[in-house]
C-alpha cells in the first residue's frame, strides 16, 4: 500500500538525478580535505550564503550543536525560543556537549523580540554566567514554520553587536524563509554569524547539512566535528546529492508551500478542527483537534488506515508537513478523508 506522507519533508526520496549523480561522483577521504565533491557542495553552499566558509555535516542537530560548542565556553549561557529545535529536539545536547545553560524566552510566533533579548543579556557579575550566544531558529518549526521577518532580524543583530555576542541560526528551513518572502537567501544570512542549514528537509538529498560561517570559525568546528564522530571519508557520494538540492530543489518550494495553504484553508473549514492561518507561511500547518475530543496519536492512527501518515502528540496537536512528491490531488484526498472522518 503506497501511503501519503505528510510527516515531515525529511521523508523525500533522492531524485533519479541525484542516485545518479551519486553513481558518477567523484571522491575522496574528506577528512584529509581531499574529496573534491565534497569541497564543492562546501564552497557553493559558503557562496549561496554570503559566507567565507562551509563544512558539510550529517544532520542538523549536529551543526547546530557544533555551532554552541564553537562559539562557547563551559559554564556561559546561551539565549533561545522557548520552543526551539535546539532546546526541544536535540537531546540536551548543549548542556552534554556544550557545557552551557539555556536562557528560554517565549517568541510570538516563534519570534523572540529584541526588547527581550537585551533584557536577558547578563550584565558582568561575579554571580552570573556569561552571555555567549543568541540562537534564532528561521523558519521556525514548532511555531508552524514562520517566517522570521527582515526587519526583526535586523533588530536582532543590531542587539547583538551592541553587546559583542554572535547570533547562531537554525537555518533548517532558510530556503523556505527565502521562497516565503522573496528575497535571495543571504539577504536573511546576512544577519546572523553562523548558521546551518538541511539539505535532507525539503530539497531530497538523502544525508546531510550545511554549517557556514567565517574561516576562523569554520576551521574550529571542523575540529568539533571530528570530535563527534562526524569526520567523513568518502562523503561526496552524499554531496553530490546535496549539490543538486541547491541548483535546483531550492526553486520547486513555492509548490509545497501553495499546497500547505490549500491544505490549512480546508482544515480551518472543519468545526472540530482549530487553527491560526497566520502561521501557514510556508510548508508546515499545525492544528488543534481537541473538538474532535481524541489526541494526536489517535488522529494520526485513524488517518493511518486510509493511507495518510501524519505526526500525531498526546495532546490535541497535530502537524502536517508538505514537500517534494505530495501534490495538490493528495491534499484534496487528504481533506476529503479528514471531513468525512470528522462528520462520523
Amino acid at each position: 500500500m503506497s501511503f501519503i506522507d505528510l510527516r515531515s519533508d525529511t521523508v523525500t526520496l533522492p531524485t533519479p538525478e541525484m542516485r545518479e549523480a551519486m553513481y558518477k561522483a567523484e571522491v575522496g577521504d574528506d577528512v584529509y580535505g581531499e574529496d573534491p565533491t565534497v569541497n564543492r557542495l562546501e564552497e557553493m553552499a559558503a557562496e549561496i550564503m554570503g559566507k567565507e566558509a562551509a563544512l558539510f555535516v550529517t544532520s542538523g542537530t549536529q551543526g547546530n550543536q557544533i555551532a554552541v560548542m564553537t562559539h562557547t565556553q563551559p559554564g556561559d549561557e546561551i539565549i533561545l525560543e522557548e520552543r526551539s529545535h535546539i532546546i526541544t529536539y536535540e537531546v540536551g545536547g548543549i548542556g552534554r556537549l556544550s557545557g552551557v545553560q539555556a536562557k528560554t524566552i517565549y517568541g510570538k510566533y516563534g519570534f523572540m523580540s529584541p526588547e527581550d533579548i537585551e533584557a536577558s543579556i547578563r550584565e558582568e557579575n561575579i554571580h552570573y554566567p556569561r552571555t555567549s550566544l543568541i540562537c534564532i531558529e528561521n523558519t521556525h518549526n514548532r511555531a508552524g514554520g514562520t517566517v522570521m521577518p527582515l526587519n526583526l532580524l535586523k533588530k536582532t543583530k543590531e542587539v547583538a553587536e551592541k553587546y559583542g555576542i554572535p547570533v547562531h541560526m537554525d537555518g533548517a528551513r532558510i530556503f523556505n524563509a527565502a521562497t516565503y518572502l522573496g528575497v535571495d537567501v543571504k539577504e536573511i544570512a546576512k544577519y546572523a554569524d553562523s548558521i546551518m542549514f538541511c539539505l535532507s528537509k525539503g530539497l531530497c538529498a538523502p544525508v546531510g547539512s550545511m554549517l557556514v560561517g567565517t574561516k576562523k570559525f569554520i576551521d574550529k568546528a571542523r575540529k568539533f566535528r571530528k570530535m563527534l564522530g562526524g569526520g567523513l571519508r568518502q562523503a561526496g557520494f552524499l554531496a553530490a546529492c546535496g549539490i543538486i538540492a541547491l541548483e535546483k530543489m531550492t526553486k520547486r518550494l513555492k509548490e509545497d508551500h501553495e499546497n500547505a495553504r490549500i491544505l490549512a484553508e480546508g482544515l480551518a473549514k472543519i468545526p472540530a478542527i482549530a487553527l491560526d492561518l497566520n502561521t501557514v507561511q510556508t510548508n508546515i500547518v499545525i492544528c488543534d483537534i481537541s473538538g474532535l475530543k481524541m489526541n494526536g496519536n489517535e488522529f494520526s492512527k485513524m488517518l493511518l488506515k486510509n493511507g495518510i501518515k501524519v505526526n500525531g502528540s498526546n495532546n490535541s496537536y497535530v502537524r502536517f508537513v508538505t514537500h517534494y512528491g505530495i501534490s495538490k490531488e493528495d491534499i484534496l484526498y487528504t481533506l476529503e478523508v479528514i471531513e468525512k472522518l470528522t462528520t462520523i
